[in-house]
């Protein structure tokens, strides 16, 4: 089974601290890589790129930074992979980004197939390139279909893999693959997994990335909501029954979205090891 995590920028001094003292816990999972996110535009991007820098430092497992298309244009693009190539990074994730309010143009790159294109014509194999997909259709896209299209133009751009937006519907998840790859987008497309830990955090980010929540998960949450002990042991329950489930399925490759945090992302790693 390989595992992966995904961790935010630090921004902070302790937030740094925090991140080496996690890491050193998930180090010893012997994890397949670590993502780092990638904030749209100014100081945000300058974090991404010092997290990496430390992670490069004080680990040994594979560093995986987010490239996003929104306000980057190629020459920003080409001098930003130039010095992850210079630290060692074999390994990005590349998205196209939310696109701020304010802002008018989003840059050269307008979708992350053009930017997969980019870097396979620029860099050929020195970085293997993985995507976001979404079993249950991306909260931006107009049909289902259409979101289907756009994995696939992904896929043929030159992606090398696919990780999920999260989901707590295994069928979206089997049922996605299935599409995509009788349409010859045969790629690894490895589920994100998100651990629950908190109702109202859960429920604003489900209804920002139009994630499903299923009823009787909501209702035990919201049953929860006031004992944060049992909604966490509800939480690792239901994550960890999950995956079990998938890899009974035949899944074998899981990326937790960690919040920086170490737990419970250990804890159901370990259930399901």
């Amino acid at each position: 089974m390989n595992i992966s995590y995904e961790f935010f920028p630090a921004r902070t001094e302790q937030g740094k601290q925090n991140l080496n003292a996690t890491l050193g816990k998930f180090d010893a999972t012997n994890p397949d890589f670590y993502s780092v996110t990638f904030g749209a535009l100014g100081s945000a991007q300058d974090a991404t790129f010092d997290t990496i820098g430390q992670l490069t430092s004080t680990t040994k497992v594979s560093v995986a930074p987010h490239l996003t298309c929104v306000g980057s244009d190629k020459e920003q693009m080409t001098r930003l992979l130039d010095e992850y190539t210079r630290l060692g990074v074999k390994r990005v994730v590349v998205l196209r980004g939310d696109v701020p309010p304010a802002i008018r143009d989003i840059g050269e790159f307008h979708y992350a197939n053009e930017l997969v294109e980019f870097i396979k014509r620029n860099y050929a194999d020195q970085f293997s390139i993985d995507v976001a997909a979404y079993p249950e259709k991306h909260p931006q896209s107009k049909t289902v279909a259409t979101d289907i299209e756009h994995f696939v133009n992904k896929v043929k751009a030159g992606a090398d893999g696919a990780i999920t937006q999260y989901f707590y519907n295994i069928d979206a998840y089997f049922h996605f693959v299935d599409e995509v790859q009788q349409l010859g987008a045969d790629i690894p497309i490895v589920p994100g997994i998100m651990p629950i830990t908190n109702y109202d955090q859960l429920a604003r980010f489900s209804k920002i990335c139009d994630a499903d929540i299923p009823t009787w998960i909501l209702n035990r949450l919201e049953m929860y909501r006031d004992d944060i002990d049992s909604l966490r042991a509800f939480g690792l329950d239901v994550v960890s029954e999950m995956c079990l489930q998938m890899k009974i399925r035949g899944v074998n490759d899981f990326h937790f979205y960690t919040m920086n945090r170490s737990e419970p992302a250990l804890s159901i790693a370990n259930n399901i090891s």
